[in-house]
């Protein structure tokens, strides 16, 4: 696909925290309204990929072009601004505000934002517990009340990680229509996922992180004909 269709371009990507050298000249690209996984065994790789998007690594080195801007010398700040949401694997909810005070925290980055009424109505729990404080949310709530909070903000490419671990069936099929809604409506979704069942019917294409390094790229109708590399790499 031509590049006027890349929301995020990746290429030979270095990442470090202090001497450690976790990144390994990664590249990868993810078209506009497409939702990608970063699939691969813990400690492969695929959060600092997250981290490094928003240049919150402790340092990095190659390209990282987001709808056409070169970012990789870009404060986190500024990358927001550029439209990407990042939902980290601790939430990051305030346990001393409501569920709408949390929602309403976050400064508006773009314009296209959702409002309030419609996150209520993309999330009903949310709605329903709007007044209770955060440390009363159950695990999934808390999931839910993190991406809400970050689609109030009009981001449009969205790097969410690990969102469904440790959660009850039934909100991991919520989170997994929601991701369906998003991307209908034309986001960009990048997701690091441990559950290959969760993601493999709502992904677009995925890739296989090992060292570092993106090892494969598996279209969503390949997946068949590749499940002894996916159990190579994965274990699934």
């Amino acid at each position: 696909m031509s590049s006027a269709y890349e929301q995020l371009k990746i290429t030979d990507l270095h990442a470090y925290y202090g001497e450690s050298h976790i990144l390994h000249g990664l590249g990868m690209h993810i078209n506009r309204g497409e939702l990608v996984t970063l699939l691969g065994r813990n400690g492969s790789g695929r959060s600092t990929t997250l981290k490094s998007i928003m240049n919150m690594v402790g340092r990095r080195t190659g390209s990282i072009v987001i709808n056409g801007n070169e970012t990789i010398e870009t404060p986190p700040h500024h990358i927001a601004r550029l439209g990407v949401g990042y939902c980290p694997e601790d939430r990051g909810i305030f346990s001393s505000l409501n569920v709408e005070e949390n929602l309403l925290l976050p400064p508006t980055v773009r314009s296209g934002g959702m409002t309030l009424d419609e996150i209520y109505a993309m999330f009903p729990n949310l709605y329903e517990r709007r007044k209770s404080v955060g440390t009363r949310l159950s695990g999934g709530e808390q999931q839910m009340l993190a991406l809400a909070r970050i689609l109030r903000t009009g981001a449009n490419t969205l790097l969410l990680d690990e969102i469904t671990e440790g959660l009850a069936p039934v909100i991991v099929q919520k989170l997994a229509e929601v991701l369906v809604q998003l991307k209908e409506k034309g986001l960009t979704i990048l997701l690091v996922e441990q559950s290959f069942r969760f993601a493999a019917p709502i992904a677009d294409r995925h890739y296989l992180m090992e060292h570092g390094q993106i090892v494969e790229e598996i279209k969503k109708d390949e997946l068949e004909s590749k499940k002894a590399l996916l159990n190579t790499y994965l274990g699934v």
